[in-house]
């Protein structure tokens, strides 16, 4: 039930954006902001409450998870998603006023934490995938060697530039440009508006979107013929097979990618030559964020009898 009206407010949700798309095609300087509010405010109420529920769930499974380098990779995943959770009320809050009565200085925050939480997720994403892969295709004592102390202090390091180098460039650089311009012309009571910005780093931008649609899809290509080479070997009994089961959760993480990144990165490819869609690439960028719902992948039949007490990831 939950499911079915999940899909029915997003496909009333992605149809109203694909009318307001046209309509700013047609009238890029006349479209209204409020039409695309609706759209973002119904996907980051969905994004908010679908994923509470999903962090939730796995949350308690990860008590009764094995100690290993893809468990410490899915905690870090699972903070992502709740830092970057913590955040969407004000993106909710401003999408249903249409004004932000907040600080120019926390919308920056509210702002970058979106892009923030794609990146890290797509970074957790690539060890996940990577350490799977190396296990299958090379030696798993390889990945084994590499010991919980060793992914902790990785873990360490990522969030300590994070946390700390991150919000600095924040405060020094982004943001700055559309912010002033919006302070001027709206008063400040419009966020999220930050296109004026690209042009700085417009470079640096076409060198990473490129970069995660071709990490992206190699990965998705690697993992999926590790399943192929699986299913042939083992054919009828490869669902009893514990190696299989982790290669396809893999799978799982890598469509996601692929569904909530490319086509976002392949628009933006785009959108940097025409910074007028700028209201159609935060649509697109917002989208990103149902990568939340990932935590699902480990939710498995035995999970609801609750819960097998040595699951291994």
């Amino acid at each position: 039930m939950a499911t079915t009206v999940t899909q029915s407010v997003l496909s009333s949700a992605l149809t109203s954006m694909m009318t307001s798309m046209m309509t700013s095609s047609s009238s890029p300087n006349t479209s209204n902001p409020k039409e695309y509010h609706t759209v973002l405010l119904v996907i980051n109420s969905v994004v908010l409450l679908s994923g509470i529920i999903s962090l939730s769930l796995m949350m308690h499974i990860m008590r009764f998870s094995s100690t290993s380098i893809t468990s410490t990779a899915v905690l870090n995943l699972i903070f992502t998603h709740f830092l970057f959770l913590l955040t969407v009320p004000f993106r909710i809050y401003y999408y249903a006023t249409h004004q932000w009565a907040l600080s120019p200085g926390w919308c920056r925050v509210v702002s970058g934490m979106i892009h923030i939480h794609m990146y890290m997720s797509f970074l957790f994403y690539v060890i996940i995938l990577v350490t799977r892969l190396m296990s299958f295709y090379y030696n798993a004592e390889l990945v084994v060697s590499f010991h919980k102390f060793h992914a902790l202090l990785v873990s360490g390091v990522v969030w300590i530039v994070v946390l700390v180098v991150v919000p600095c460039i924040m405060h020094s650089f982004y943001g700055k440009i559309g912010n002033d311009k919006s302070s001027k012309n709206n008063t400040n009571t419009t966020c999220f508006k930050f296109g004026n910005n690209i042009a700085d780093a417009k470079v640096l931008i076409y060198i990473v979107s490129i970069v995660i649609i071709l990490v992206a899809s190699v990965l998705t290509g690697l993992q999926a013929n590790a399943l192929r080479v699986l299913y042939k070997k083992h054919r009828e009994g490869c669902s009893s097979q514990q190696d299989y089961g982790a290669q396809q959760k893999s799978l799982c993480f890598a469509l996601v990618m692929v569904v909530c990144f490319i086509p976002y990165h392949m628009f933006r490819l785009n959108y940097l030559e025409n910074i007028h869609l700028e209201n159609v690439n935060e649509v697109f960028l917002t989208l990103t964020t149902f990568n939340c719902l990932d935590m699902l992948t480990f939710l498995g039949r035995r999970t609801w009898f609750m819960c097998c007490p040595k699951m291994t990831f």
